[in-house]
């Protein structure tokens, strides 16, 4: 059939191979906020969170649906959250959050993915100084939406930065930047506004860049790339420039 469909075939593999570590991402999501708070969204601001992000990805709702009914049963596993830091190749700084029923494989795994690769895993909070945590909160930027009033009615709740940027599909989106702390104060201005929130996520921001070359960056970039494809990983961030 030729190259072209060869290529398409292998973008659209890569597509759904994506889309599938998403979902069980977002799975996970789920089952820690309702082992947290509950099966029911209206009380559980985490799971609301984690199923308007299920949403935004187009994770279908019965999936939605069956991940919060595995969750709630009494007797269904449920996950631990670790952070792990390192240092990649040619000392990439690389911070990883997981989400895991057995810390023994995922530690085991992530610290053979570093030593495979010529880096070395460190300890909790050793890139503290490099890494920030801060909340983002993602949403369409409609036509009527005026940014600039916006951004002053969002202050009280812990506005640091606002901004608008490009999504895959080229489309203008608004990006609302908080500390970490205020994760929940903006999350109840927006949803108070009426704003309906694609993505809101805690996300860790770099406050310094490691300048290196496009050939050591595809060093780095397979490790990374090695360590997203693992079960267990829920965020990978480097501080590559």
């Amino acid at each position: 059939m030729g190259r072209a469909f060869e290529f398409r075939k292998e973008r659209k593999f890569k597509r759904w191979a994506k889309m599938a570590i998403q979902f069980t991402r977002l799975g996970k999501e789920i089952a820690i906020a309702v082992k947290e708070g509950g099966p029911h969204p209206e009380s559980n601001s985490r799971l609301r969170t984690a199923i308007n992000n299920a949403k935004a990805v187009n994770m279908p709702k019965d999936r939605v649906e069956a991940a919060i009914k595995r969750a709630s049963e009494k007797d269904s596993k449920g996950y631990e959250e670790y952070v792990y830091e390192g240092y990649g190749p040619h000392g990439v700084p690389i911070l990883i959050e997981t989400a895991t029923d057995n810390t023994n494989r995922t530690v085991a795994n992530i610290r053979s993915y570093f030593t495979k690769a010529g880096g070395t895993l460190g300890k909790t909070g050793s890139l503290d100084f490099i890494f920030n945590r801060k909340s983002l909160f993602r949403f369409p930027a409609t036509e009527d939406l005026d940014v600039e009033e916006l951004e002053l009615e969002l202050i009280d709740g812990g506005l640091e930065e606002l901004y608008v940027e490009s999504d895959e599909e080229g489309n203008d989106v608004v990006v609302v930047q908080t500390s970490f702390e205020d994760f929940g104060n903006m999350q109840r201005l927006l949803e108070e506004k009426g704003i309906a929130v694609s993505s809101a996520k805690l996300e860790r921001i770099a406050l310094s860049h490691s300048e290196i070359s496009e050939e050591d960056a595809v060093d780095v970039l397979k490790l990374i790339d090695k360590i997203e494809e693992d079960d267990d990983v829920q965020a990978v961030y480097h501080n590559m420039a």
